[in-house]
């Protein structure tokens, strides 16, 4: 087994001194990437499709639970089978979900399983998040390309249109789990000034709208947290 390379703290110094200038070099070019995501181009897909939730059907535009941008995650979970391990890793890491209703941001998650597969891997996980049957709304896959696989997809909701902005799968998942990286692929961003952003995205200073989970103002957000 090689050992690792053992040198002076002066040494060091220098050596984390230059991988932070690359790090910092890697940070500003993902704030470009992430300004380019915010003005993609969007395509219009159905609204109407319905899912199943653990309170009955919903239409796929009611899914955004009132806000104007929806986070959806196609969570790999077939009728009948086993939920997917790595999709589990996935919404393992999805924090408090106060954080993005701040940013006007609803997440959930639809699968192919039934609700009451679904309600179970919920309850043995733990998890908070709203998870959805695609049910007889197999459409929606047809029209995202999900398939059997998994995807991460992000929408706008205008009126009742709903516009989709983003689509992630395979590694380009790993990334996706913080607030800031949701938030990050959504085309409002993290609505703060010092984004490059395109001019119809409300702003306000940096850092100011962060809270603790359980102390948003609920009437600042335009929807419930």
């Amino acid at each position: 087994m090689t050992e690792p390379r053992i040198v002076t703290r002066a040494e060091w110094e220098a050596a984390q001194a230059e991988l932070l200038r690359r790090e910092k070099a890697h940070m500003r070019a993902s704030d470009a990437l992430a300004a380019e995501r915010r003005r993609m181009p969007m395509t219009e897909v159905s609204g109407d499709h319905v899912l199943r939730g653990p309170d009955g059907d919903v239409r796929f535009r009611d899914v955004f639970e009132g806000r104007r941008q929806l986070a959806l995650y196609s969570f790999m979970y077939p009728a009948g089978g086993e939920p997917c391990g790595g999709c589990s890793m996935f919404a393992d890491q999805v924090g408090h979900l106060a954080h993005l209703h701040a940013r006007d941001t609803t997440f959930a998650m639809v699968s192919k399983a039934s609700p009451e597969e679904i309600e179970a891997h919920r309850h043995r996980m733990g998890w908070a998040h709203p998870w959805y049957a695609l049910g007889d709304g197999q459409g929606l896959y047809d029209e995202l390309g999900v398939g059997d696989g998994f995807a991460f997809n992000v929408f706008l909701r205008d009126g009742d249109r709903v516009l989709r902005s983003y689509r992630a799968s395979n590694r380009g998942v790993e990334a996706i789990g913080s607030v800031w990286s949701f938030l990050d692929r959504t085309p409002m961003g993290r609505q703060e000034t010092w984004e490059d952003a395109p001019d119809w995205v409300p702003q306000g200073p940096p850092y100011a709208w962060w809270d603790y989970h359980d102390a948003y103002d609920r009437t600042e957000t335009g929807a419930a947290a």
